[in-house]
């Protein structure tokens, strides 16, 4: 998951899955390099977040914790 520490969508979506049980890295794109870029390049330029990135390799947008269990699950 690519986040920012101001982020609130991320605390909250980082809460649920917490509170699930479901894993996931979190890099903030403020600290590590080249990653604000790659967070643009996935949403059309807007550095986004949060930005999930799946093992499938497709991301998606601010989503929510059934759209991430229901993708971890296709």
């Amino acid at each position: 998951m690519f986040s920012t520490s101001w982020c609130g969508y991320c605390r909250r979506l980082k809460s649920q899955l917490d509170s699930q049980g479901i894993g996931y890295t979190e890099v903030n794109i403020e600290d590590v390099p080249g990653t604000a870029e790659l967070v643009e390049k996935l949403n059309g330029g807007n550095q986004t977040v949060p930005t999930v990135m799946f093992p499938d390799g497709t991301s998606a947008t601010n989503p929510s914790l059934r759209d991430v269990q229901a993708r971890l699950a296709a």
